[in-house]
């Protein structure tokens, strides 16, 4: 009895130590939809790692690591000759810390609106 109680308390333990440790994580995901299957599932890996580290900037993520990538492919048109494919990358990315600020995202679309109006404004 002593010894069954000793291994539950130290998994509770654990379990406490790795929740308090956990990072946050976001699923982020990329489609494209081209020719064949092979091309857009290459791009969709490639574009998804650019919009993973344009997110992270957006949010104030600095160090964050990014997990396996899943790809899934639907025959979008197929002609016979050719078909074309919609492929879909995704990944887990995941940071310590707090969550990402959300207001980032919103401030940085603000000053891009603002350097536009800037420039339409400097026109003649």
């Amino acid at each position: 009895m002593r010894l069954s109680f000793a291994i539950a308390t130290a998994a509770l333990s654990m379990l406490a130590t790795a929740s308090a440790a956990t990072a946050n994580c976001s699923r982020l995901a990329f489609s494209v939809n081209d020719y064949g299957k092979d091309g857009p599932t290459n791009d969709a890996k490639a574009l998804l790692d650019k919009h993973i580290a344009k997110w992270t900037a957006e949010h104030g993520v600095k160090t964050y690591t990014t997990g396996k990538k899943d790809v899934t492919c639907e025959l979008f048109l197929d002609v016979g000759l050719f078909d074309e494919h919609t492929c879909r990358a995704e990944a887990n990315v995941c940071w310590k810390g707090s969550a990402p600020r959300a207001d980032a995202a919103a401030a940085a679309g603000k000053a891009e609106k603002a350097k536009l109006a800037a420039a339409k404004m400097k026109q003649p």
